[in-house]
């Protein structure tokens, strides 16, 4: 079990205070590494306040050698009750640089809160004014963090990175999504309007939807995971690209084959052509919104595939 704070001892709440610098210095490393490729100016930041808690633990090391000898026990934070747990950002996968920033003000406010609770505790008068100094220290590191984001984060800079976070996220999610809903909405009509107009059933014309809808789905997936491993396209994680795209295209195929569950034929195929139209529509949208194509031109070129598709599932039923 977790020790209480007011039973620690001043040799303890030391070594727990240089644990901690150094568990939010390294923190600190892990997002410049992570940052410095595509948000460099952050990273110049972070790298900043890396520093500032180095010097932090390099004192808190020298008054504890120089009263309790050069051994220091390791007291982490789960430890001790009272602590946030915090999830290692090496089990983070995705992590936003806007997360990082918040990430960052919650430790800073955290150190200070034990610092000020330690000096309350401690009896050497040493000990007590270096942790008011490190609890104002980190009072003053939300004011530096302001200082170094106007020093090195210019509003140009700040354009920058909200353009390359834009581009990330289109690259790693829209990209595969939008391929996989753009295949599941135009791929599936032949198959299922073929059905429909052949057997002028409801459940089968669904069940081929279903089918088709299904198997392009498992086909994208697979197809977009083993395009590339993103390493050199930036495009991300092959397996997330893989599951939205997989997801995306078997919805895509799915929104005009629910209809069919309708069992009246005709109204099943009219409610189905206007959520064709709808889907087609929203494609058309999100490739204007993302892909920066005009409106009429991604309507243009979805639509005409699209009815292309449509035509010829009917012409093939009605053979």
């Amino acid at each position: 079990m977790p020790k209480a704070f007011k039973d620690l001892t001043e040799r303890e709440i030391l070594a727990l205070a240089i644990t901690s610098e150094e568990e939010d210095s390294r923190t600190y490393s892990e997002y410049v590494e992570r940052l410095k490729k595509d948000f460099p100016a952050t990273a110049q930041m972070f790298q900043a306040m890396q520093a500032e808690e180095a010097e932090h633990r390099r004192r808190l090391i020298d008054l504890y050698t120089e009263k309790f000898g050069q051994h220091i026990p390791l007291i982490r934070r789960q430890d001790v009750s009272g602590f946030v747990t915090r999830k290692p950002v090496w089990l983070m996968k995705r992590l936003s640089i806007n997360t990082m920033r918040h990430q960052a003000e919650l430790m800073e406010l955290e150190t200070r809160t034990f610092y000020e609770r330690a000096a309350a505790r401690v009896t050497d008068a040493s000990t007590r004014k270096l942790l008011i100094d490190l609890a104002e220290a980190e009072r003053g590191h939300s004011h530096l963090a302001e200082a170094l984001e106007q020093e090195h984060i210019t509003p140009n800079i700040k354009k920058e990175e909200e353009e390359a976070q834009r581009r990330l996220f289109v690259l790693q999610v829209v990209q595969p999504g939008l391929a996989g809903l753009m295949d599941g909405s135009v791929s599936t009509l032949a198959p299922l309007f073929a059905a429909a107009f052949a057997t002028h059933s409801s459940f089968d014309a669904f069940r081929v939807g279903l089918a088709a809808s299904v198997g392009a789905g498992i086909s994208m997936g697979f197809a977009e995971a083993l395009s590339d491993d993103g390493s050199m396209t930036g495009r991300g994680r092959p397996l997330l690209r893989g599951i939205v795209c997989g997801l995306m295209t078997t919805a895509g195929g799915i929104g005009h084959t629910l209809p069919y569950l309708i069992p009246d034929f005709r109204i099943a195929t009219g409610v189905a052509v206007v959520v064709v139209t709808c889907e087609l529509l929203i494609i058309s949208y999100v490739r204007k919104r993302y892909m920066d194509t005009p409106f009429l031109r991604a309507a243009f070129q979805v639509i005409v595939g699209g009815v292309l598709v449509f035509l010829a599932g009917i012409l093939i039923g009605t053979l």
